[in-house]
């Protein structure tokens, strides 16, 4: 993944803290759940990234790059 796709989890994942906050603040929970669900999409996003980037650098070890 690209440094865009970086970028777009983590907006994601502010956005989703931001949806909880205000959610918890105004007592609205299904505004909460959702900030929650965003973060934890944005979790696996990260972790999917993560997994990728392992992968690329053990194929270039393997490959001499």
């Amino acid at each position: 993944m690209g440094v865009e796709d970086k970028f777009s989890n983590k907006a994601e994942e502010l956005g989703g803290r931001a949806k909880e906050s205000l959610g918890a603040a105004a007592g609205d929970e299904d505004l909460k759940a959702e900030g929650q669900a965003d973060q934890g999409s944005a979790g696996l996003k990260k972790g999917a990234e993560k997994a990728k980037d392992k992968i690329n650098e053990a194929a270039d070890k393997l490959t001499g790059n």
